[in-house]
Order: structure tokens, then C-alpha cells, then sequence
């Protein structure tokens, strides 16, 4: 059987089911009409989808790291995470907290925070579900859950969770965050509520307010994918509005790919130059921001 041809309507209409008001039927029955058939759409979706089989990159037993799931204290009630750390660091490390994407804290999350500890960093991958509970099994769940957090708890979470990893003793006190999609827009949130956070990534995530930049005291690194519209409006405002206010920032588009180019789980839509490219110029940063 032929590999089926995916477009980027199709893309574009993955994206509306994900994050906005289309629901799964609508996806399917639009799905349908793009692909030419029922038969189609059905071979087509799991290609767009994220494929949980696909997560691990790095080895959940990897003897070179230690990892565990863990409970912190968030803002108003317990946080559920995943640690993890190189076992035979010579010193103190940087701290990374792994912000996930609009379907919690799922296999690939804690995959890219076991690649993150092998960059030489104490990574915690926080589920920002616990409030309602955790990251349920089912994805359509999950991202109906985070239609019910309430914002100002959630970035009290992530305030939380930066004052847990700075007195890790494995770490050094400097911790920075790594988000993707919604994470993206959460580490953005984090920045302006957080001056203890030292460095911040955001991958295609959406911007803050422009009125509440002036609160910012990390350094940004922000990565867009060229062809996502949808939170690419936002960068020329949030742009200006770091450069007016003095603010340490380097934002780079990676023309040709789409949004979620990093997940190298959802085969239509993960870019490996974009995602290499984009990881490299991360770990630098990190390091260094969190020395």
C-alpha cells in the first residue's frame, strides 16, 4: 500500500482539533473530505496523531541516568513529576523543568527529559494536570482537562515548581524551563510571574500580554515554526515589546516547518532538521544560563 499523501490542510486541520474548537467527529468528517475518502482519513489520522510507541529515544533504564516519579509541593497542593538526572556528575548541575504539550505528561515528555538530563542538567518534567488528578490515559480526556485549569493556579505551579528544583541538592540554584505548544506558553507565563527563573524556552508557544513584558527577568530563547499562523501572529507584538523594555532574547523560525516540529512521535508533522537544529541552539543556551 501506497504511504498516504498528507497535506498541509490537513496539518492545518490537526492543529484546529488540538487546540481549538474542533472536536473529533468534525476532525474526521473534514479529514474525509481532504483525503478523498473514510478509508483515507483513517490511514491518515494516526500519521498526524502522536504514536506513543514511537516515545523513546532514550531508554527508561539508561544506566547512565537516575529517574523517578516524584511528589513536590506545589502552590496549593501536591505536584506530581518526573526526575531525572545524570548519575555521576563531578558537580552541581543547572536545573530544567520539562513543561509538556496540551496532552499532559505523557511518554514522550519524559522521554525528552531523560535527553535533557544527558545534556548534563537536572530535568523535571512536572505534570500540570495534578490539581485534576494527572495525565489520564486517554488524549481526548487529557486535553478536555486543560480547558478546566485555572491559569493563575497553574503558574503558581510553575513558581513551585522553580523554588522545588533550586534547592535540589544536586543542583546548583539556577533553573531554567523548556516548553513545547501549550508548555511553550507556559514558560512564556512562568517568565513574567517568575524573577527566579534564570532562562526560559519556548517552543512555538503562545506570547504574553505586551503590558506585562516589563516583568520579565529571564533570558528567552523562543523557536516558531515558519508555517504556524495561528501562534506566529503573536511573535511581531511580543518581539517589540522585549526589545522596548531591554529584554534578553534570541527568536529564530524555522521556515517549512509546522507547529510541534520537535515531536519526533507525530510522523506527519516532526521536522528533524528543524527539531536538531533547534535542540542544539537549546542546550547551548542553557548551559549557558544556568551555570
Amino acid at each position: 500500500m501506497e504511504k498516504p499523501v498528507i497535506t498541509q490542510a490537513m496539518i492545518n486541520a490537526y492543529d484546529e482539533y488540538t487546540h481549538l474548537t474542533l472536536d473529533r467527529r468534525s476532525f474526521m468528517d473534514k479529514l474525509t473530505k481532504l483525503a478523498g475518502s473514510a478509508t483515507a482519513a483513517a490511514a491518515i489520522a494516526p500519521l498526524l496523531a502522536a504514536n506513543k510507541a514511537a516515545a523513546e529515544v532514550v531508554a527508561e533504564n539508561d544506566d547512565r541516568l537516575s529517574g523517578q516519579d516524584i511528589t513536590y509541593p506545589g502552590s496549593g497542593g501536591d505536584m506530581k513529576g518526573y526526575l531525572v538526572q545524570p548519575k555521576n556528575a563531578s558537580g552541581k548541575l543547572g536545573a530544567v523543568i520539562v513543561i509538556h504539550e496540551n496532552r499532559g505528561l505523557n511518554p514522550h515528555i519524559r522521554d525528552v527529559a531523560r535527553r535533557m538530563a544527558l545534556e548534563g542538567f537536572v530535568a523535571l518534567a512536572p505534570d500540570f494536570l495534578s490539581p485534576q488528578g494527572g495525565t489520564p490515559e486517554n488524549e481526548d480526556q487529557a486535553r478536555e482537562m486543560f480547558g478546566k485549569l485555572d491559569a493563575a493556579t497553574t503558574v503558581a505551579n510553575g513558581e513551585a515548581t522553580v523554588v522545588y528544583l533550586s534547592k535540589l541538592e544536586a543542583a546548583n540554584g539556577n533553573v531554567g524551563a523548556i516548553g513545547f505548544c501549550w508548555g511553550g506558553g507556559a514558560v512564556n507565563n512562568l517568565a513574567v510571574k517568575s524573577p527566579e527563573l534564570k532562562a526560559g524556552v519556548a517552543y512555538y508557544g503562545a506570547q504574553p500580554p505586551a503590558m506585562d513584558v516589563p516583568n520579565i527577568k529571564a533570558a528567552l530563547l523562543l523557536h516558531y515554526a515558519g508555517l504556524d499562523d495561528r501562534i506566529n501572529a503573536g511573535i511581531d507584538a511580543y518581539k517589540k515589546a522585549l526589545e522596548e523594555n531591554g529584554k534578553k532574547f534570541q527568536i529564530y523560525v524555522y521556515e517549512g516547518a509546522n507547529h510541534a516540529f520537535n515531536n519526533d512521535t507525530s510522523a506527519a508533522r516532526y521536522d528533524k532538521a528543524a527539531a536538531d537544529l533547534a535542540w542544539g541552539r537549546t542546550v547551548e543556551f542553557l548551559k549557558q544560563n544556568l551555570a
